[in-house]
Order: structure tokens, then sequence, then C-alpha cells
């Protein structure tokens, strides 16, 4: 389940000023070693400690091919890639280009795949309005985006 909250656009310069909008309610971020436990208690024959060490090495194997000029592909969660974000207004001709003055910065990029695709997750994701962060008593399921409130008799818990 997904829980969420609104918030509203305070930008009085955009288009979009007063309009409502959902963000999701991260609860928590897990890493490598809660990630290794969490796999270890799923009826795996490896210890938390070699899901952990699998990890760090493939980490590592990533960061290395990346910098190589590769794309990594993980089935069914993402296709990894490198990206360069170019400076405003770019370079007037090629001559005039240079990696000082219209490179900003090199950038990871995570392209979601298979079972984690775009697709997949608005067919299995629900959605819930996080009561406890707004008080209110609505919510919503089955992957709507644009859920009215009220339309659940859900009591939030």
């Amino acid at each position: 389940m997904i829980r969420y909250i609104l918030k509203q656009c305070k930008n009085e310069l955009s288009t979009i000023y007063g309009k409502w909008f959902a963000y999701p309610v991260i609860e928590e971020t897990l890493d490598l070693d809660n990630l290794s436990q969490h796999m270890s208690e799923h009826n795996s024959p490896y210890s938390q400690g070699v899901i952990r060490g699998v990890f760090t090495d493939m980490v590592k194997c990533i960061k290395e091919l990346l910098l190589e000029g590769k794309n990594v592909k993980i089935d069914d969660l993402a296709i990894f890639s490198i990206g360069i974000k170019n400076k405003k207004g770019g370079a007037t001709s090629e001559e005039e280009f240079s990696l000082s003055k219209n490179i900003s910065n090199v950038k990871l990029r995570a392209r979601a795949t298979g079972t984690l695709s775009v697709k997949a997750l608005n067919l299995e994701a629900t959605l819930k309005k996080a009561t406890a962060l707004t008080g209110n008593q609505s919510t919503g399921a089955g992957g709507e985006t644009g859920e009215q409130e009220g339309d659940s008799t859900d009591t939030g818990n």
C-alpha cells in the first residue's frame, strides 16, 4: 500500500499555482544491510552476510561498467546508465564547445524495466491517503491517481 499526502503548489509564478498534488509518504529507506536481512528472512539458503557481500560487489561492478560507458540492465528492476547535464545555452559551434563551459555534471539514470516498469506498477499499486499525517479519513485504492475524497469506508488503520 502506497500512502500519500496532498500538497498545494504555492509558487505564484507557476501555471499550476493553487492546485493540489499527491506525493508518496516514504516511511523508511533501507540500506544494503537492511535489504540483505530482509532477503535472508525469505526462506533463503544464503545468510545476510553472503547476500550483503554479493550486493556490495554488484554495486562496485555497476559503477565500474557505467564509468566505462556501458549500460547495466538488472532484469525486472532497472537499466542503469550515465547521463550528461549540459549547461543552458549550449555552444554556438563545435569549436566553441568545452567541457568546463558547457557541461554541468554527469548523473546516474535508472529506467524501470520488467515487473518494475511503470505499466506494471500502475497495475499493482494501491494508494491510501496518509491519515496519520493529515488527520483526514479518506482513502483510495486500486492504483488510481485521481480518487475522490471519502470514496472508501476504510478507517485508515
